[in-house]
């Protein structure tokens, strides 16, 4: 029985020098391949070699797209997401899935980082990440100076990868360049604000919205203006111009808002509503108050503006002290939770402390109206 073996194997040897030839054959199965590379493996012992490397070619072929991002650091739980938001992975090419990957991975990007990617950008791996992908990243960084925030900034906006290198990206550098905003001022702004790149525009309209904040290029709020406005469009800062306007405000007042507290551009016209509406008719407060304690139309109207307001109420009918009036409203607005609870509620006595706790949680659970009827899913980026 020896001897038979000992003859196949010699020709298998013979005939198949090497199994590789063997395995390459297409209408055999794998499992057919692997068994028979172990057994010239373990009988021949000069082709031990090649059948070892032909094994761990064959073991190293991943068998779907869930094992290519295994491999790639990828957990099964994350793995189950990115297939979840983009089912398509599940019939990728897994040659073409594995050389994408393969570049991510290579400029830093962990497993992690991919299905973070993946999971806000479903169809990232769709698009033509290997077109100019060497000369791009080495524009950027040049730009963001380090490692670090480069990949931070890619995780932030993937679409790094993809825009046009001179249409898009050098052209917005050189255009806030222009506007005196350096470089070293410009990579917070392209890492908190993704969508700089593909938005930024300037036209004469813009830079006369500029103008009239009457900022110059030394302000610190100077940035934060010029970005804002140059990724809005025109109709939309029209739109919250004449929102404010409503309420008695002057374009220039407006303006000089805006270059004061750039961010009361990001607040909806709806919220701005609301809060003004609360402001003006319940608190009975002048609209130039806003002029100067913008942070009234940051504050959460439900859960700040309107439990404080009638807690302040509740405190001056109950006739305690301290009261919650003129300059100390102002200042208990903007106290975090727990300093105006200590300040407000807990400074009294037990008795009084449980009512005034009790009455300002029910008014903090006053919803607003239709709040739960919102259908509203948020997937991916906010932008």
């Amino acid at each position: 029985m020896r001897s038979k073996a000992n003859t196949f194997s010699n020709l298998c040897s013979l005939y198949l020098p090497s199994p590789l030839i063997y395995s390459s054959i297409p209408f055999l199965p794998k499992t057919l391949t692997i068994k028979f590379c172990l057994f010239t493996s373990s009988c021949a012992p000069s082709s031990s070699f090649a059948s070892s490397k032909t094994l761990e070619e064959v073991v190293k072929d991943p068998r779907d797209s869930a094992e290519v991002f295994r491999r790639c650091g990828c957990s099964d739980l994350e793995i189950s997401k990115i297939f979840l938001r983009q089912p398509s992975l599940l019939r990728s090419d897994l040659t073409v899935l594995q050389s994408k990957l393969k570049l991510l991975r290579g400029i830093g990007l962990t497993g992690s980082d991919l299905a973070k990617i993946i999971n806000c950008r479903p169809r990232f791996l769709a698009s033509r990440i290997t077109e100019g992908l060497d000369e791009r990243i080495d524009f950027l960084h040049s730009l963001f100076g380090s490692k670090e925030l480069l990949l931070k900034a890619i995780i932030r906006n993937p679409s790094l990868l993809t825009y046009d290198l001179h249409n898009h990206i050098k052209r917005c550098v050189s255009l806030y360049e222009e506007m005196g905003i350096n470089k070293e001022e410009l990579i917070p702004l392209l890492i908190s604000r993704p969508t700089l790149i593909p938005r930024t525009s300037f036209d004469d309209d813009k830079l006369d919205y500029i103008r009239r904040t009457g900022l110059s290029k030394d302000s610190k709020m100077y940035k934060y203006v010029v970005t804002l406005i140059a990724i809005s469009r025109l109709q939309t800062i029209r739109e919250k111009m004449a929102n404010f306007e409503k309420f008695g405000f002057s374009g220039d007042e407006v303006m000089g808002l805006f270059g004061r507290s750039p961010m009361v551009l990001t607040l909806s016209i709806d919220k701005v509503q609301r809060n003004m509406t609360f402001v003006i008719g319940t608190m009975k407060l002048s609209p130039a108050i806003i002029l100067y304690h913008p942070f009234l139309l940051y504050s959460n109207l439900e859960s700040v503006l309107r439990p404080r307001f009638l807690l302040a109420e509740k405190i001056r009918v109950m006739d305690l002290h301290p009261q919650i009036q003129g300059s100390a409203m102002l200042r208990a607005l903007r106290m975090a939770e727990f300093r105006f609870i200590k300040a407000f509620i807990n400074c009294h006595s037990e008795d009084v402390k449980s009512e005034l706790m009790e009455f300002y949680t029910k008014a903090k659970g006053i919803k607003r109206l239709a709040e739960t009827s919102k259908r509203i899913v948020n997937k991916g980026f906010p932008f």
